[in-house]
């Protein structure tokens, strides 16, 4: 058991194609190397791809914990770099409405894993559906990741902005990913800052806070890795995004 209460982190983004599965199952590795309890849970539950960049092969998924087919302890796999994962079904189109059975099941699976673990990291789907939100309504923290791309930033204001008034967020924590040079996360960070205190805050009780949490350099080494099916920090560890993905650890633990 843990001794504190559980970190539950999502780990979302306003578009697909930002890197978003990659740095969940990279950040799981580089939490358990300093000694965390790690469990990441697939909560794209439509569109699960967190097998395919393990190489993982589950017998048993979240589908069948739903369906009551299998036990929740049966689908709990250790996944390489020594954390835990919960893999969902890909291509399920009963998931990809939020219904209140599915709901009450994700929930129900949430209480039963945290306090087995000191962070579990839900890997959601992108964008601001029922599903998504629902899913980010279930985590303690937020950390949404984006690139310095134009679409990117904007569907990234989006998601703080929808999190923002539905929810009652008002830190949510950034990751920028594919940075060309050092400090560009920074620069992203200050213009999505601006943009939402000029059009989101200003009708919140709270100002709402972006927080850098790391930028993860564009590094050739990540698609080497994801063409592998291996956690770069297995398979390349000294590269630059490996490095970056394990000051991101240190900063979240810190």
């Amino acid at each position: 058991m843990s001794n504190g209460a559980p970190h539950i982190t999502a780990i979302t983004s306003g578009k697909g194609g930002v890197g978003k599965t990659f740095i969940a199952a990279n950040l799981a590795a580089a939490l358990a190397r300093q000694g965390q309890r790690v469990l990441v849970l697939d909560a794209d539950l439509g569109l699960a791809n967190l097998d395919v960049v393990l190489n993982l092969f589950p017998k048993i998924t979240l589908h069948d914990v739903f369906s009551g087919k299998a036990a929740l302890d049966d689908a709990i796999l250790p996944a390489p770099g020594g954390f835990s994962v919960l893999l969902a079904g890909s291509g399920m189109v009963e998931y990809s409405r939020m219904t209140p059975e599915v709901r009450e099941q994700l929930q129900k699976v949430i209480d039963q894993v945290a306090p087995r673990f000191d962070h579990v990291l839900l890997d959601t789907g992108a964008g601001i559906s029922d599903v998504v939100l629902y899913t980010v309504s279930l985590a303690r923290e937020v950390l949404i990741v984006a690139t310095p791309e134009p679409t990117s930033l904007t569907d990234a204001y989006a998601t703080v902005k929808v999190l923002a008034t539905t929810q009652g967020r008002r830190v949510v924590k950034l990751v920028v990913n594919q940075v060309r040079h050092a400090g560009e996360g920074r620069t992203v960070r200050q213009q999505l800052q601006q943009v939402l205190d000029r059009y989101v805050s200003p009708a919140l009780d709270v100002p709402i806070r972006l927080d850098l949490m790391g930028e993860i350099p564009l590094d050739s080494a990540v698609r080497d890795s994801v063409l592998r099916r291996q956690l770069m920090l297995e398979h390349l560890p000294g590269a630059p995004a490996a490095i970056a993905m394990v000051a991101l650890a240190t900063k979240i633990i810190g």
